[in-house]
């Protein structure tokens, strides 16, 4: 099912009422198309909403595995909203192994669900892993799309770039993101031409 604001806002109210009637309380870390459309910077569907990490005594833990009360409380959700049980997605959890772009815990945006507190990407945060995304998909998936949507300037993009070279040090990958930044800027300037 594709989840718009409404739905994943209404989906994440829900989860944090559950878990607080169970219980429990969790705080998650969202990237992506979910946590862009939480924070309105894009107005396109999504799948799922992608966590990087939890939140545990003010640190950044790993996603994978789940606590298994709020994957629980997240399968019942999605059955009962349609979303599909894997509505939250720990796929990129792997980053938080290779490393975060430095200063991503300080520009968290935090959001309240009862139970549930969800802590968003920055814009900045998710040029960097839109740009590594688009590397990896080319420039006709969504994470392209997105990137031109967030318009980044040229500093953003310098960093965004190093951040994704430092992911993958090989020669091929860093021509990988060079090209995608060629193909990133043509875009833009299409964009910025007065009609």
């Amino acid at each position: 099912m594709e989840i718009d604001y409404k739905s994943l806002e209404g989906a994440l109210n829900i989860l944090g009422q559950l878990l607080a009637d169970r219980g429990f309380h969790y705080e998650i870390v969202a990237i992506g198309g979910g946590s862009l459309l939480l924070l309105k910077l894009i107005e396109r569907t999504t799948k799922d909403l992608d966590l990087v990490a939890l939140v545990k005594e003010g640190e950044l833990i790993s996603a994978d595995p789940l606590p298994r009360a709020l994957t629980q409380a997240a399968e019942d959700v999605g059955k009962a909203l349609e979303l599909g049980k894997d509505w939250l997605n720990i796929g990129p959890s792997s980053l938080l192994k290779s490393g975060l772009p430095t200063g991503f815990f300080n520009r968290l945006h935090t959001h309240h669900f009862k139970g549930l507190t969800v802590h968003l990407a920055d814009r900045f945060d998710q040029i960097c892993f839109k740009l590594y995304a688009t590397v990896d998909q080319g420039k006709k998936s969504k994470h392209f799309r997105d990137l031109i949507t967030l318009k980044p300037n040229t500093w953003e993009l310098e960093v965004a770039k190093n951040w994704c070279i430092n992911q993958d040090v090989s020669e091929c990958f860093a021509m990988e993101v060079n090209n995608a930044l060629i193909e990133l800027n043509i875009a833009l300037e299409g964009i910025d031409e007065p009609s």
